[in-house]
């Protein structure tokens, strides 16, 4: 990783709060407490439907998406050729897929079981598609297009193309039957191949995978979608580079990011009668309708940040300051989130007074008696849950792990230190 003096002039500051909202977001609903207690809206949907937690990733790739436009054309004016920028974007792919493989396997580094497919994964194989994409055109009409063909190719594939052993789904089965789709009937059959012959992999649910193969192909429709809303700003709401400034552009772009978030929200409430709004397997009507949200929430940051000028007031600054320190390190912030899980569940320490059973990411401690414990379940249950596991404080568990996770960030920002991977 490399580190710069200050950020790229490319940075949009709208896009940098809710960037830096959705990863804090991201760290809390991934590290509650106690998983046995966590508010409905804080934990995914099981199968179709929609929470507060499934909106949260895709909103993360639409920024992606909108991040690849304001770096891409930057260095492009700067001068820098397609092949370099090609190769940038691969480097880049390959060290999210190499970092998410370590976490994975840290800290036994198991090999046989360990998990190809992930967050990380999915960020770096939508970042390298969406990219070389729009290496080749950033024209939005080719952009709208290209995510329209994978959102309606995706929907005849899951609708219409036989899952062997199962049949046709709609008449063999439900169309988003969990186990008899044909996007967990690929992740699989790709994961035993991978087991043949390289001795890795595994499914997150055993049968299917959220950020499988398959469903891979609409993740990057949204980013695309992003993408698209990336070229409205810079062309639309005037940008240093593009050199259209004024309340008029501006107050244009605000209006088209809201008409068509409400229009992403329409048209995925609207499909998902015939094909449902489902995060596992981020169908196109789970792509429309997270992206309307994704919309709406940008336009807002928009309208505080870009006309309204929030950051020019004192109040304003210190409301923003937050999401601009995750924002503007975002992947650092994820990683490191992930890595002190990781660490706190392989630290132990000895048992001592517990004060109540848990369910959280160490419960298999409670299952049966041992002189020690995972660091992660002590502090928990000696500092939050005395006496008594609740939502309350498996919620405050985790706003405690985000703040915590907060402060190297803050140390980088203070440094004006913004890591690029």
């Amino acid at each position: 990783m490399e580190s710069a003096a200050k950020p790229t002039p490319q940075r949009v500051l709208s896009v940098d709060v809710l960037r830096g909202l959705t990863i804090a977001l991201m760290i809390l609903v991934n590290d509650p407490g106690d998983w046995g207690h966590v508010y409905a809206q804080l934990d995914h949907a099981a199968w179709n439907g929609f929470t507060l937690t499934d909106l949260v990733f895709p909103n993360f790739l639409f920024l992606v998406g909108a991040s690849i436009i304001f770096s891409l054309e930057g260095r492009i004016a700067r001068g820098e050729s397609r092949r370099a920028l090609a190769g940038h974007m691969l480097r880049r792919a390959a060290t999210l897929f190499a970092i998410k493989m370590f976490l994975s396997a840290f800290p036994h580094f198991h090999w046989t079981h360990l998990r190809l497919f992930g967050v990380l994964t999915r960020i770096a194989v939508c970042y390298l598609a969406v990219g070389l994409i729009c290496l080749l055109t950033r024209r939005a009409r080719a952009l709208a297009a290209i995510a329209a063909g994978l959102l309606v190719g995706y929907w005849a594939i899951m609708r219409f193309v036989p899952v062997p052993g199962f049949g046709v789904p709609t008449h063999a089965m439900p169309i988003l039957d969990p186990e008899r789709n044909l996007a967990a009937w690929i992740d699989r059959g790709f994961t035993a191949f991978t087991q043949r012959t390289i001795h890795v992999g595994s499914l997150y649910n055993r049968t299917h995978d959220p950020e499988g193969l398959l469903s891979t192909l609409p993740a990057i429709a949204t980013t695309l979608i992003g993408a698209v809303a990336g070229l409205w700003i810079r062309r639309v709401g005037g940008t240093k580079e593009s050199g259209v400034f004024g309340s008029k552009p501006r107050a244009r772009c605000l209006s088209g990011l809201v008409v068509a978030g409400i229009g992403g929200l329409a048209a995925g409430l609207a499909w998902s009668r015939w094909f449902p709004i489902n995060k596992n397997l981020w169908t196109s009507s789970y792509v429309l309708y997270a992206a309307g949200w994704s919309l709406v929430l940008l336009a807002l940051c928009y309208w505080l940040i870009d006309l309204r000028r929030m950051n020019e007031r004192p109040a304003g600054r210190g409301l923003l300051l937050p999401w601009l320190v995750f924002g503007s390190n975002a992947i650092t912030a994820f990683v490191l989130s992930n890595f002190i899980v990781e660490a706190m569940l392989w630290i132990k320490v000895p048992v001592g007074a517990i004060a109540g059973p848990a369910t959280g990411p160490a419960a298999i401690d409670a299952v049966a008696p041992a002189s020690s414990i995972s660091s992660w379940l002590w502090v928990y249950q000696h500092g939050f849950a005395r006496g008594q596991s609740t939502e309350v404080t498996s919620l405050a568990f985790a706003l405690a792990f985000t703040a915590v996770c907060f402060v190297p960030n803050w140390v980088l920002w203070r440094r004006k230190i913004f890591l690029k991977i």
